[in-house]
């Protein structure tokens, strides 16, 4: 029996598949360029946008006559409804089983679950968001958290996680500000590229999300108009998704919902083929977010029909319509035989997505698609303490001014607020209880999620805590304000655990859909914080959110405050750990925490005029700065020196300091390193993140860190278009926060304008060594 050339993996994956494309019809080649959803909800309560309008029920039969013709994905086996996970992993064998042996070439479909926080599974580990992610400045922690992630997505059959979301936040008004990594672009490449290094370790496929500007709609409402500038995009939105392609090798893309000045992003091929594939060298697969194809139809209306819609998604570049057939199969397949799709178009999708089934072992003929482990364990003790300490590495302690904390072990703790007995309250939207099992609610949550409450007296037993919890997260009325002012008024201090319910379209106050006009916390909480504070009794806020709030109006009044962005399953025994101060906070502010919740969007990437000043009376100065975090240790900055005052535009620089641990316990200190650009060609942010170092010290313990920066991270996209870097001054400020500079160096930029290439660097390399 002579093997085909396209099941011999000893040649090359281009040959194999170019093998495989001449031998296949045309409906085989479209069958490869779309996934089916199967059992997806069609009613009104779905988990993606227009669901129930997308969706239809498929019959056994005609799901036994699409497979004939080979599949290109399978959608959610294990995120769309609760499935035991080794029954589940079973399940979707046999299903693999079943499209190999219906086709001509016995080919598996790529299955591929959304991974945002946790593999998005019944019984799987849900980790912090990634708001948390980024309040840990810790990509190393990240990487090894994704590589978690991704080995158990691949221990049950799962090809292709849909994460990282590399959108940068522009407005925190918007819902889905707790599924990015933060505010500043450097921030989100670096912690990004660690997310996708890691699970792309475990051979799981990275998908980037979402490309691109999705963060920046009008309005902060999703789905909204884009309305950026050139130079914003090009220098904010952008570069978290270059980084990550070049230097973690994500090998996916998916594309965005929005519009950017009129062009969605689904049929744009200036950014979808010419950006990302003949500038940047990406040769992966593009993939649309859910029903994005068919929007070019429904909501863009750039398209007449679903062959159109097709046409204009496959020209611009988008390889595989998710999550279930719509355009790239019969509609496609009658655009092609009537003239009006060059079949070109088919075999450059087909020829990528089967491309990538090679590389992940799918077109070979000892392929097999049970899990190799007959116990599957999404939960492991492993897994729990993992994501312990991320949960622990990103509460961010913002205010501490008498030392209330850490609590007293025998403390009077009144413990009140509608986020301290609720489960959900550590949980983001795109978690599997928080996302699916509200529709379940027959079925246990299927994970050991410790609250607050119960965490705090495991972690105190000697201290006698009380509860009441005040009022709804959206309640409208004070009825249970006058429980809550009577244990507070009996206590030595009074936890307020306030925050965010999680939920999609408008079900919750964070998350997909769940916009906010206004940065005040959600119904009658801030009325509730006011009535504990007016008690006399020192009040300790503890924020469980997806986004910042505003906090001005308890400036000065509140004994302490803490924040932690949907901290995960561990994130209860997390939180408590730092108020108890078994844990010293070392979470640093991805974002700012305004100080007045109107007067939005804000972000402290702002040019000049972006800032307070004479010329309006609206201040937009953040309460908190981002990159702010305090410790209950102390740390010095010592011995500042830098190599040199005046390199050429394409020179590097050092810039080094000695921190020391000058407290009495461990802890953990962020340098960050900040660039401010006093004269530029045009307008630049005032001061914007370039490089960054955690670094955990021993009371007494000191270490040397280095700084190596590079021309390269002063560049900017000029009047032209061009990525540049300019000769002048620039400042470089170390700093414990955007707006807490320690030290600073004056650096002068000699020689001509230099035009940079997508070789340039994007990241300031950090050395740490003992201190002499």
């Amino acid at each position: 029996m002579t093997t085909a050339p396209w099941r011999d993996p000893a040649l090359p994956a281009a040959a194999r598949v170019d093998d495989l494309l001449s031998r296949m019809t045309l409906q085989e080649k479209t069958a490869q360029l779309y996934g089916v959803w199967v059992g997806a909800a069609t009613d009104g309560e779905g988990v993606a946008p227009h669901q129930h309008d997308m969706t239809a029920d498929r019959s056994d039969d005609e799901w036994d006559e699409l497979i004939t013709h080979g599949l290109g994905q399978l959608t959610r086996s294990f995120g769309t409804a609760p499935v035991d996970p080794a029954l589940g992993a079973r399940a979707l064998a046999r299903a693999q089983r079943r499209i190999a042996a219906a086709g001509r070439f016995g080919i598996p479909a790529v299955a591929h679950e959304e991974c945002l926080a946790g593999f998005t599974a019944w019984q799987a580990t849900a980790y912090p968001v990634p708001l948390a992610w980024g309040a840990t400045f810790d990509p190393p922690l990240v990487e090894e958290m994704a590589r978690r992630i991704g080995e158990d997505l691949r221990s049950v059959g799962v090809h292709q996680g849909l994460a990282p979301v590399l959108d940068v936040v522009r407005d925190p008004r918007w819902g889905r500000v707790e599924e990015t990594v933060g505010e500043d672009p450097y921030l989100v490449g670096t912690i990004g590229t660690a997310y996708v290094r890691g699970l792309e370790s475990a051979g799981v496929v990275a998908t980037l999300k979402h490309f691109a500007g999705y963060a920046s709609s009008a309005g902060a409402r999703n789905l909204a108009p884009v309305r950026a500038g050139v130079r914003e995009f090009a220098d904010v939105t952008l570069p978290p998704f270059e980084m990550a392609l070049r230097e973690g090798g994500a090998r996916s893309v998916m594309a965005a919902y929005n519009e950017t000045d009129g062009v969605p992003a689904s049929a744009d091929p200036g950014l979808l083929t010419d950006l990302l594939r003949e500038r940047w060298g990406f040769t992966g697969t593009v993939v649309a977010d859910y029903f994005g194809i068919g929007f070019l139809q429904t909501l863009h209306r750039v398209a007449g029909g679903p062959g159109e819609a097709a046409h204009v998604a496959l020209a611009a570049g988008i390889d595989v319509e998710l999550p279930t057939v719509k355009c790239y199969g019969q509609p496609l397949v009658e655009a092609v035989r009537a003239g009006e799709v060059p079949e070109e178009l088919v075999d450059r999708a087909a020829r990528r997505v089967l491309l990538q089934k090679c590389e992940l072992g799918l077109l070979d003929e000892d392929w097999a698609p049970e899990p190799a482990a007959p116990r599957v364990d999404l939960d492991s003790p492993a897994n729990r303490a993992l994501a312990r300490r991320v949960a622990e590495e990103s509460v961010v302690l913002l205010d501490n001014p008498d030392g209330v904390l850490p609590l007293p072990p025998d403390a009077r703790v009144a413990v009140v607020g509608p986020r301290a007995a609720d489960a959900l309250a550590m949980l983001g939207c795109y978690s599997f209880p928080s996302h699916v099992l509200t529709h379940h609610p027959e079925v246990p949550t299927g994970i050991e999620i410790p609250t607050v409450l119960e965490a705090l007296r495991a972690e105190l037993p000697d201290a006698k805590v009380t509860f009441a919890e005040g009022c709804g997260v959206l309640d409208p009325d004070t009825a249970g304000f006058e429980e809550a002012v009577a244990r507070a008024s009996e206590a030595d201090v009074c936890l307020a655990v306030l925050g965010d319910r999680a939920g999609l379209f408008g079900r919750g106050t964070s998350g997909e859909g769940c916009d906010v006009m206004d940065l005040r916390l959600p119904g009658v909480q801030a009325d509730l914080l006011d009535a504990l504070v007016a008690t006399g009794v020192p009040v300790v806020l503890v924020l469980l959110t997806g986004r910042p709030y505003a906090l001005g109006r308890w400036q000065g009044r509140l004994a302490a405050v803490v924040q932690a962005f949907f901290p995960g399953e561990e994130g209860g025994p997390a939180v408590a750990g730092v108020l108890s101060g078994r844990v010293n906070p070392s979470g640093r502010l991805p974002v700012s925490v305004p100080r007045v919740p109107g007067g939005q969007p804000w972000t402290y990437l702002q040019p000049p005029l972006g800032l307070a000043g004479e010329v309006s009376n609206l201040d937009p100065t953040p309460l908190y700065a981002f990159g702010h975090g305090r410790s209950y240790t102390e740390f010095t900055w010592d011995d500042f020196q830098g190599t040199a005052s005046r390199i050429t535009t394409d020179g590097t620089y050092d810039l080094s300091l000695t921190v020391r641990n000058s407290g009495d316990r461990a802890g953990a200190e962020v340098v960050q390193l900040y660039l401010h650009d006093p004269v530029a060609s045009v307008t630049r942010p005032d001061v914007r993140l370039i490089g960054y170092q955690r670094v955990e010290l021993a009371p007494g313990e000191a270490s040397r860190i280095t700084f190596r920066f590079h021309a390269d991270l002063s560049s900017f996209s000029d009047r032209a278009g061009r990525k540049v870097v300019e000769p002048g001054v620039l400042e470089l400020r170390l700093a414990a926060s955007s707006a807490d500079v320690r030290h600073a160096a004056r650096l002068e930029l000699t020689g001509l304008v230099r035009e940079l290439g997508t070789d340039r660097r994007l990241r300031c390399e950090a050395l740490v060594s003992e201190a002499v």
